[in-house]
């Protein structure tokens, strides 16, 4: 079979769409070599897969052009409203920060060993502290900007860079106010806590502990499942002798059967460069963020020739504010303004069937990107992962019994079809299910699976294990997370967003920090 290296899948812009980070096409199979990269896999051979094909079967997973897509079709998500695809794309940056990746080559060996342990510490909100980047702050809080309309944006450099974390969280409109809620987070727990010398300390990891908290209960149970999570992470009491007694002390403890690794976690790219791309599956083709943006014709696209979409690297254009109740459930909203993400399944929108040459070329279709991507870095089959996990042959999409097959089936309410699920020639579904029938590409496998198993709501068994040990896994080797620093610890009712019962989500961030 031929060969697609790295470079043949170059990206002007961001690592959401399709570009690599440092290092990664240099991955140990060592369990013993530390390092940022790292496979769970190890011993499982590389899928042969030809280019070609590859390419084809990308080309059967892009939505037909619709002007407008119905929020109530069969193939949206009625687990996940539009706001987690952009949260986890949020999280992402966050757990593969890299602050300088823009200015390298692809080609880092050495950022196997020199970039840190991958963590769930809002890296790309904090960037390296008040220290080391006093530019983001003023005093104990972040600067916050101002577009030209006056309305609250990033604040930016002349050329209209957002000065942040990670620039990656400016990316588009939704991720750069997502960030721009963070900054407010901060800045309101910081006015919530006494004027100490430690208060800035202090806001940093009440912001974390509640950001891992969401991560946990409200983020992850949504993508993999509440079950799968409680079978991972698990209370561990044990006994202390007191001069009362003996009496229970409490800790967790993660259930880890494939992601191990001996000292310091590392980033699987089975995780990185299929499981965790599941969220691409999940865009909307347009977005209403407001009442301007709101009603026929009126949604922004995440592209347009025309320029007036959803990407980023700009100063936020006026009333482009996203109302939050559009992106995530609040009680009191209009449900009918709520929008959903798109289901889990082996569809993209077309707005990423051709990306603009300004964000990725060559190829410039997100599905064949990341295709192209599983090739170079050598992932196997997703069927010999399922086989690896101990999967029994019978509940593997696609085995030698019944092949998997091509393209979704997914019927309107009415049983009549989807017309936005693009119709396969015959010829081309018997060449392609020839081909990756039985031996499929990891992340063709986990989106296929998550549409078979769960209908396109959260990701099947290998997905969702492979995304659950990686989020867990890291979090509880994390010495700073919230499970080893304050195992007890949960957020305080009626404190820094949380509810009076003790509910506490992403949507009670939202408010707390002001913006929603």
């Amino acid at each position: 079979m031929d060969k697609a290296p790295l470079e043949h899948v170059k990206s002007r812009s961001s690592k959401f769409h399709g570009t690599p980070p440092r290092g990664l096409d240099n991955v140990p199979r060592s369990v013993s070599q530390a390092g940022k990269f790292g496979r769970i896999f190890r011993n499982l051979e590389a899928l042969a897969s030809d280019s070609g094909a590859l390419a084809k079967l990308a080309g059967t997973m892009i939505e037909k052009p619709e002007d407008v897509e119905d929020p109530k079709a069969a193939s949206n998500n009625a687990r996940m409203s539009a706001g987690f695809t952009y949260l986890g794309q949020f999280i992402d940056h966050d757990l593969t920060f890299d602050p300088v990746s823009k200015l390298q080559s692809d080609n880092d060996p050495d950022a196997l060993e020199d970039f840190r342990t991958p963590r769930f510490d809002l890296d790309s909100v904090y960037g390296r502290g008040r220290d080391d980047s006093p530019f983001l702050y003023d005093g104990d809080k972040f600067v916050i900007g101002r577009n030209d309309a006056k309305e609250e944006d990033l604040p930016r450099s002349p050329n209209g860079r957002a000065i942040i974390g990670d620039p990656r969280n400016d990316e588009n409109l939704i991720v750069s106010q997502l960030q721009l809620a963070f900054l407010r987070y901060h800045n309101a727990v910081v006015d919530a806590l006494p004027a100490v010398p430690t208060r800035f300390d202090d806001a940093r990891e009440l912001v974390r502990f509640h950001y891992q908290w969401i991560l946990v209960h409200d983020f992850l149970p949504k993508v993999v499942g509440d079950e799968l999570v409680q079978q991972i992470l698990k209370p561990n009491p044990y006994p202390v002798r007191t001069r009362e007694g003996i009496k229970e002390a409490f800790a967790w403890k993660t259930d880890l059967r494939f992601y191990n690794f001996k000292e310091l976690p590392f980033m699987p790219v089975e995780f990185s460069v299929a499981a965790y791309r599941f969220g691409h599956s999940m865009v909307r083709f347009n977005y209403a963020l407001n009442p301007q943006t709101d009603g026929e014709g009126k949604e922004l696209p995440i592209f347009a020739t025309q320029g007036d979409d959803l990407r980023g690297f700009r100063p936020r254009p006026a009333k482009r504010k996203i109302e939050w109740f559009r992106f995530f459930k609040f009680e009191g909203a209009d449900p009918e303004k709520l929008q959903p993400a798109r289901a889990i399944d082996t569809l993209l929108s077309t707005g990423l069937g051709v990306l603009p040459d300004i964000v990725a070329s060559n190829p410039n279709s997100l599905a064949a990107r990341n295709l192209l991507r599983g090739k170079a870095l050598g992932l196997p089959s997703g069927q010999d992962v399922a086989r690896a996990m101990g999967i029994p042959e019978e509940f593997l999409v696609g085995n030698s019994k019944n092949k998997l097959q091509i393209g979704p089936a997914y019927k309107l309410p009415d049983g009549k079809p989807d017309p936005s699920v693009p119709a396969i020639d015959g010829a081309l579904k018997i060449e392609l299910e020839t081909a990756f029938g039985t031996a499929t590409p990891l992340w063709y496998y986990i989106l296929k699976e998550a549409e078979v198993f769960a209908a396109g709501q959260h990701l099947g068994p290998v997905g969702g294990r492979i995304v659950a040990e990686v989020f867990l896994g890291i979090l509880k080797a994390d010495p700073t997370s919230y499970l080893n620093v304050a195992p007890r610890w949960e957020p305080n009712k009626g404190q820094f967003g949380c509810t009076q019962n003790g509910h506490y989500s992403i949507q009670n961030l939202l408010r707390f920090a002001g913006v929603a």
